[in-house]
């Protein structure tokens, strides 16, 4: 396995003090100890649940080459019986040397690189955009949802110098989270995906939400290009702060008319979604044809081809590479169970929800239909909303009445506010916990119907989702 760095490089990169090394590089970073490679630098940081100095040992053991600890650990490790001849780098604190290495990483490297934000859409957009980038040049992405303050800078440490395009999910729970993160990846293109009310509890208003993202345009390069999905009512914060951070190319897209790239003519079936975008700069119309549904989904692919253009690349090749696109799992996937003929359609958006991915869900899940069977919604709390939580639920409402659902399953302590709103229209049941669900869930399945599991990550809908796919195998 080729080298990521001289060990001297790591040195030099973090200042730190190298303790009983006898490898002259590294050909990968980890901060799991179980997770790790032959040959790997193991990065010891100490997370809210576990401190990474208490698997160093076992990283060595696993295979790594050198551990990175925080200098008032080192001396403990040292100490402890079997261990003093531990090969370690020793600098002030762990999480900031991995900080430093990923700086290095970002000054060396030569790549286009592009960094996404936004509250719901930005790991769907950042796999796109890896999938259609990795048939123009070697392309490296942040994995699953790294995107907090340790998963972006492993990401970007993990970046290999000869990397032609590099793809960063920067998430945020805070504000004052992504400046600092967009600051060290230094993106040359920025996507905001939208606005929405996805950690509401913790922010306040969907105004500072919208700041809070805008702080993407922190590390930006100035000469670089800001993307900005307008079709939300905070567009205007999003429009000034990019204008006061004093971006030199600023594209909106959207479905809103004033876009300069708007998304026209959806047309959606079972197999998938055919789109119609406009790019009014260069009155070009481009189809997008995906196995993906749901307007969001349209959106996504629209900025990855604005991203396509701005890096000169041909589109025509990227519009392949959409279509051959596959939602991950818990993101909207969808699965074709059971009979050929007559399967079951599953789609499985367990993986996070908040008011606007919900909506747009549902307004999707509204455009398919069960020529053979019914047509089911699991929707679970959507988590993390604050005081607003039961307006939010209560919200929903009317998409879930237009979404002409047959069967609708509830779950959660706050999806309990719909149920006698729905319950003299629709067939409905409830419950706390899924558990208490998922038999009369899968009692009420059959091949031909429908089926849509969404809601936030803790209600533990995926379970429902595995069960979902064994029973109809």
């Amino acid at each position: 396995m080729s080298a990521l760095y001289q060990i001297d490089e790591i040195i030099r990169a973090t200042g730190g003090v190298a303790q009983n090394i006898a490898a002259k590089s590294i050909s990968s970073i980890s901060i799991d100890s179980r997770e790790i490679e032959k040959g790997a630098l193991y990065v010891a940081i100490k997370g809210e649940r576990f401190d990474g100095h208490d698997f160093v040992k076992n990283a060595i053991n696993n295979g790594a080459s050198a551990a990175l600890v925080s200098k008032q650990f080192a001396k403990t490790l040292s100490d402890l019986p079997l261990i003093q001849d531990l090969p370690l780098i020793i600098v002030p604190d762990a999480l900031k040397g991995l900080e430093d290495i990923a700086r290095f990483a970002r000054k060396r490297t030569k790549a286009k690189i592009i960094a996404v934000t936004g509250s719901a859409g930005k790991t769907s957009t950042k796999e796109l955009l890896r999938n259609i980038l990795e048939d123009f040049g070697k392309t490296h992405a942040s994995i699953r949802s790294f995107n907090n303050h340790w998963g972006v800078p492993l990401m970007l440490a993990r970046m290999a110098k000869d990397t032609e395009f590099g793809v960063f999910e920067i998430g945020m729970n805070h504000s004052g989270e992504i400046t600092p993160l967009s600051k060290m990846v230094k993106p040359d293109i920025t996507i905001i995906t939208n606005i929405a009310s996805a950690h509401l509890e913790q922010l306040g208003s969907l105004e500072n939400i919208a700041l809070a993202k805008a702080e993407i345009f922190a590390g930006l390069n100035r000469q670089g290009t800001a993307i900005i999905n307008i079709d939300n009512e905070q567009r205007d914060i999003l429009l000034q702060s990019a204008k006061q951070a004093n971006i030199s190319r600023i594209i909106t897209y959207g479905f809103n008319e004033n876009s300069d790239v708007q998304i026209l003519n959806i047309e959606q079936s079972g197999d998938g979604m055919l789109a119609k975008v406009q790019f009014n700069e260069t009155k070009q119309d481009i189809i997008i044809n995906t196995t993906s549904f749901g307007a969001h989904k349209a959106a996504n692919a629209t900025a990855t081809l604005i991203v396509v253009n701005e890096l000169k690349l041909d589109i025509n090749q990227s519009i392949n590479a959409i279509s051959s696109q596959v939602d991950t799992k818990g993101r909207g996937a969808k699965y074709l169970l059971g009979d050929k003929e007559k399967p079951l359609i599953l789609i499985d958006d367990s993986f996070n929800a908040n008011p606007l991915s919900m909506q747009m869900a549902l307004e999707s899940f509204a455009l398919l239909s069960a020529p053979k069977g019914n047509k089911i919604l699991v929707l679970g709390d959507m988590l993390e909303l604050g005081e607003q939580s039961e307006k939010l639920h209560k919200d929903l409402l009317q998409y879930i009445t237009q979404s002409n659902a047959d069967k609708i399953f509830l779950v959660g302590q706050l999806m309990h506010c719909l149920v006698k709103s729905i319950a003299p229209k629709k067939a409905i049941e409830h419950a706390n916990n899924i558990n208490e669900l998922e038999e009369n869930i899968l009692n009420c399945l059959d091949l031909g119907d429908v089926i849509m599991v969404k809601g936030s990550k803790g209600v533990m809908l995926a379970g429902l989702v595995k069960k979902i796919q064994q029973h109809f195998k």
